[in-house]
């Protein structure tokens, strides 16, 4: 046991700054860690072997030495083998392989489960890992629905486990220092906050049905959704743009800046809710708009997401760009935030782009620059998980910005209705019609429950 705790200590240290920031702003006490495998190791399981999954395997977990990949689970055979072989080649050790994720909740000695799944699993396979046991890491989203966001915050709570969202920006020492810089009162009172999520996006076209693939099992994969037909358009990460499985962009990639920027300014529950747009470049079988615009208000602020999934000149922040000291190009960045205040602008950007401030004379005052912060973000989930202390991330504050969205969608959905929002209950006041929205309707077996 001793020679396991000094090797997590080793592990860890690199984040130990981050949990000490996290230790002070919650004030939380630590309890004894977990009891560790029986190799000493954070023993995990992964699912969903699509993009981010595998990702994550490669650049950075199976490089980890405290870290034990024991199962990989996956409803497409293919992809779910490839996976298995690129871990295997990395670390020496074939994870087992599972079409159902139950059999890794069911295994005592897995410590973790990394959820990659699409939108539409995330919050029944977190609520079931927190039954048994396990500590989540759950990509972004947190939900499919507000109501269900919920309850994974109160399975995360009922059964006591750490469960981290993938939103990584928040790990970010330079994240860190913006909120300070805006707490000090330098950036003067805000009453205005911009989110952009502009990119260029493929277009997906539009494809014949066609019999699902022998290696799919396509019941678990559409799970909780309504049985359909076969769709190529609704499967590998194009099922993004469809309302059964998530959202569009706005929760996919939008979602980042929404957190980053709800954490920045501090703020929980909007008053009211509005939003507008469609779909006006892409001629396909989108149902989720390419160009939208949403407007939360709070009592002495407003904050704005604006939407095009189609401007060649608008990009994210290059890869060779983020973890170097170079600022991104404001006005053709196209993930920024931009905080206005009385005494000067703030631009922010996700990626490992920092963020800098102009005051009135168009002079830059204050910057800090960064890495991407992936890495201190996954280490922040294992120090918690040893710890117990909440993770930079919590499932709650990744609900409450997964929130902002859902209802932004809602208010789209319903034609750009302005939605007033009682934020205690999270409800709408006096709009059945949306409320409806709150909660979507479950296939068996696949059920969220009421009570978790």
């Amino acid at each position: 046991m001793r020679r396991n705790r000094t090797s997590r200590r080793r592990f860890l240290s690199q984040s130990a700054a981050t949990a000490v920031g996290v230790m002070a702003a919650t004030g939380l006490r630590s309890t004894p860690a977990r009891a560790a495998g029986a190799n000493g190791k954070f023993v995990m399981g992964m699912m969903g072997m699509g993009i981010r999954g595998p990702w994550l395997l490669r650049e950075e977990l199976c490089k980890w030495p405290e870290v034990e990949v024991a199962y990989l689970a996956d409803v497409d055979q293919g992809r779910l083998e490839a996976a298995g072989k690129m871990v295997e080649s990395m670390t020496g050790r074939r994870p087992k392989l599972v079409t159902d994720y139950r059999r890794m909740l069911d295994d005592k000695s897995v410590d973790v489960i990394f959820n990659c799944t699409p939108d539409h699993w995330h919050a029944l396979a977190t609520i079931m890992a927190c039954q048994a046991g396990k500590d989540v890491y759950v990509e972004k989203p947190a939900s499919h629905t507000p109501w269900e966001g919920r309850k994974m915050v109160e399975a995360a709570r009922k059964y006591k486990r750490v469960v981290q969202l993938g939103t990584q920006t928040r790990s970010g020492e330079y994240t860190k220092a913006a909120v300070e810089y805006l707490r000090s009162g330098k950036l003067g009172h805000v009453h205005l906050v911009k989110v952009y999520n502009l990119k260029q996006r493929e277009n997906i076209g539009r494809k014949p049905m066609m019999p699902k693939p022998d290696n799919v099992d396509y019941d678990m994969w559409l799970g909780p959704a309504p049985m359909r037909e076969f769709d190529p358009n609704r499967f590998h990460y194009s099922w993004n743009w469809y309302w059964d499985y998530s959202g569009g962009d706005i929760i996919n990639d939008g979602v980042h800046q929404i957190d980053a920027a709800r954490y920045l300014i501090g703020k929980k529950y909007p008053k009211s809710v509005y939003a507008t747009g469609g779909q006006f470049f892409f001629k396909n079988d989108h149902e989720c708009p390419d160009t939208q615009v949403v407007t939360w208000d709070y009592d002495d602020m407003t904050l704005v997401f604006e939407m095009g999934l189609w401007s060649p000149y608008m990009k994210k922040m290059p890869w060779e760009l983020r973890d170097t000291d170079d600022y991104p190009n404001w006005p053709f960045d196209g993930m920024r935030i931009e905080v206005y205040g009385e005494k000067g602008l703030m631009y922010f950007e996700r990626h490992g782009g920092g963020w800098q401030v102009f005051d009135t004379s168009e002079k830059v005052i204050a910057q800090k620059n960064d890495r991407h912060p992936h890495v201190p973000h996954m280490k922040n989930f294992f120090k918690c998980v040893q710890t117990r202390e909440k993770p930079n991330a919590d499932i709650e504050e990744g609900h409450l910005s997964t929130l902002l969205c859902q209802i932004g969608n809602i208010s789209y959905r319903l034609g750009g209705r302005k939605l007033v929002l009682d934020g205690e209950k999270e409800r709408f006041v006096g709009d059945d019609e949306a409320n409806a929205m709150l909660k979507r309707t479950y296939r068996e077996p696949w059920v969220v429950p009421e009570e978790v």
